[in-house]
């Protein structure tokens, strides 16, 4: 339990608060209130203030909220590399097979469930294959600077997840940097994708078209990550209302889909989701203003593609949120609201859904401002930006 989750119980217990009261005071559900206090979520400073004065704490719950997370678990990361790594060349051989594995885990960790502390864990790891990347021998150097790569394209996806968008540009830099050295042209994929969805999310489809075709100039054709980028293209292409451009991009999409090995990953961050139709391609016809198309592809692609039991990724939210804005755009404005409820509730909230989340809410206010399905939904907003994971430093976290 956290310091603050500890004071919370003990002061709701004085005032003979429940978790409903206190949560219908603070206008947030009450399971966020349950996981604030027994510290599995942290709360923002905003409700944090909102919880102090309601239960007449004098400022202590407020100064406690402030208090930076204690970076004993991040650094964890980094304390078990520099043990194994001791004891000469094997040690430092071993430590540098313990990255790459950890490639892997936080490929999917942050697929599903990204966080500040999850970044910090990562930026350890980084800053360890930095440190033996000083140390090894040039024999080693190209692979371990390919795990290096590896390590900074994912925090340049944490990063962009949590709304630090100037720390997710350094580091997609240094991942395509990292790839350029050990020749590995996927990288640079990787951190152009990145680069180009952050630019998409902001409302800049010619910025980020620009970038999706950089990366496909770089990329091989038959990895994820060029399946991906194509795929990117395509959106980027129905944004800027180039309808030929859409279409062909689709068609290359396809056909890298096509191309892929059975090798290639399904999960995870660096991978791509095998399915009918292309990656974003309701997302290409609700931006093209094809609702009713968008909607009926997206039903789809929630009944084959997620399981109804098990660990949902964070595009999850992102697909239930596409539905819920084609539902908007096709004047059903309670299904709409409905979905994106669902959405917010789904699991982790990152920047990319919270933005999403916005246009629905301007959609719907536009619609059916009074409904109680618009008015849950606007709780559940309200609830879902309490839960937007930033960094410490803060950082942009919507258009």
């Amino acid at each position: 339990m956290s310091d603050f989750g500890g004071e919370l119980v003990r002061l709701m217990a004085e005032r003979g608060v429940g978790v409903r009261q206190l949560a219908r005071a603070c206008y947030v559900n009450p399971g966020h209130i349950s996981n604030i206090r027994n510290g599995k979520d942290r709360p923002s400073p905003e409700l944090a203030g909102v919880i102090d004065k309601y239960l007449g704490a004098g400022g202590h719950l407020t100064a406690l909220a402030s208090r930076r997370p204690s970076p004993a678990r991040a650094s964890r990361v980094a304390e078990a590399l520099e043990v194994t790594a001791s004891g000469g060349q094997g040690g430092m051989d071993a430590a540098a097979d313990g990255l790459a594995d950890l490639v892997g885990h936080y490929a999917h960790v942050i697929a599903v469930s990204p966080s500040a502390a999850v970044y910090d864990e990562i930026l350890g790891a980084r800053t360890f294959a930095g440190t033996l990347l000083e140390r090894g021998s040039p024999a080693g150097r190209p692979v371990l600077s390919v795990t290096a790569g590896w390590l900074s394209s994912l925090l340049a996806v944490s990063a962009a997840d949590l709304g630090d968008h100037a720390s997710a540009v350094v580091w997609c830099a240094d991942a395509a940097r990292r790839g350029t050295e050990a020749r590995h042209p996927e990288l640079a994929g990787w951190a152009a994708l990145t680069r180009s969805m952050i630019a998409w999310y902001q409302g800049d489809a010619a910025r980020s078209e620009a970038a999706a075709s950089r990366g496909l100039s770089v990329t091989a054709k038959g990895t994820a990550a060029y399946a991906r980028l194509a795929s990117q293209q395509m959106r980027c292409a129905a944004m800027l209302g180039d309808t030929a451009g859409m279409t062909a991009a689709r068609h290359n999409a396809a056909d890298a889909l096509g191309s892929l090995p059975s090798s290639a990953g399904t999960s995870g961050v660096f991978s791509v989701v095998r399915a009918e139709d292309p990656p974003y391609t309701a997302t290409s016809l609700l931006v093209a203003g094809r609702p009713a198309e968008a909607a009926a592809m997206t039903r789809r692609i929630i009944a084959t593609a997620y399981p109804p039991s098990g660990e949902m990724p964070t595009r999850y939210a992102r697909t239930l949120l596409i539905l819920a804005l084609a539902a908007a755009g096709s004047g059903d404005a309670d299904e709409a609201a409905a979905a994106g409820t669902a959405a917010l509730a789904a699991g982790r909230v990152v920047w990319p859904t919270m933005v999403l989340a916005g246009r629905l809410d301007k959609a719907l206010t536009g619609q059916a401002p009074g409904s109680a399905h618009t008015k849950d939904f606007r709780a559940a907003l309200a609830d879902a930006e309490t839960r937007l994971a930033l960094p410490a430093s803060g950082g942009a976290a919507g258009e």
